[in-house]
């Protein structure tokens, strides 16, 4: 699927590389400026998100296709649900903030699913702007040992190694109207947030 959503601005990368850092930053940029928005994150906090944290977190047990259809679910349920849902809001002119979205299923689930498994999953449209925060599995592994004592599910290096190669096929095959920046996650946090900010809100 090819369709571009508008306004809906997706951060990702391996876990520990900055993405909800940069999120949050960006929010409380567009908060100073008077610039409505919404952050919000995936595996998201509603009913079958909360059910996606607690396989993560080891306390449930389930297949890797379960989960990701679970993904797949959470993920229909953020963009479409009458309530809440992220794409009605993005289509009315707030920018929508997601730290992650569908490419974190292609990079993380394609290990043990396969690739076109995930993809036929995630029929859904893309973000305007995807920004990819690139830092090295070592570094994203310390930065996790240093926030928490026990890893989640998919936090060990051989997992991230494959994980980081999927993201170099997604981004080959990535829709080219989806505005791509990738940035070095070892820059210090305030310089990678005026990348983000620049690229946003002065580069049209």
């Amino acid at each position: 699927m090819s369709t571009i959503l508008k306004n809906f601005i997706v951060f990702e990368g391996l876990d520990g590389s900055g993405t909800t850092t940069q999120m949050q930053l960006l929010a409380e940029t567009c908060d100073r400026n008077s610039r409505l928005c919404k952050a919000t994150f995936e595996p998201t906090d509603k009913s079958i998100g909360r059910l996606v944290r607690s396989i993560l977190q080891k306390q449930v047990v389930t297949t890797p296709l379960a989960l990701a259809l679970l993904y797949a679910a959470d993920r229909e349920d953020h963009l479409y649900n009458p309530i809440y849902g992220i794409a009605a809001e993005a289509e009315a002119g707030r920018l929508v903030i997601s730290d992650r979205y569908l490419y974190s299923s292609l990079a993380y689930q394609s290990v043990e699913c396969g690739y076109e498994t995930i993809v036929a999953l995630n029929q859904f449209p893309h973000p305007e702007y995807l920004f990819f925060l690139d830092t090295p599995v070592d570094e994203c592994l310390r930065r996790i040992a240093h926030r928490k004592t026990e890893s989640e599910l998919f936090e060990h290096q051989e997992f991230l190694v494959q994980v980081k190669a999927n993201y170099e096929r997604i981004f080959e095959d990535l829709d080219p109207e989806v505005k791509l920046t990738r940035i070095d996650g070892l820059l210090p946090i305030e310089e990678i947030s005026e990348i983000i900010r620049r690229t946003i809100f002065f580069n049209g």
